[in-house]
């Protein structure tokens, strides 16, 4: 498993974040996701979904992933 901290331009409020919530639940791979106004904590597995799925995923939900960093 992967961890990973998403930092996202456009969440402005509780709805934001259910949408984001919403979206990323939807992957294969994704463990766990904390998702607050402007970042989402999430551990995933590599081997089911990549960063560049996270992303989209963000992305089709009217928000923009302006870094990803893991620890």
């Amino acid at each position: 498993m992967k961890r990973a901290t998403v930092i996202v331009d456009g969440m402005h409020c509780g709805g934001c974040v259910a949408s984001v919530e919403r979206v990323l639940g939807r992957l294969p791979g994704v463990a766990e996701r904390k998702v607050s106004v402007g970042s989402v904590e999430l551990t995933f597995d590599e081997a089911l979904v990549d960063e560049a799925a996270v992303r989209a995923s963000i992305d089709d939900a009217g928000f923009e992933v302006t870094s990803v960093s893991y620890a």
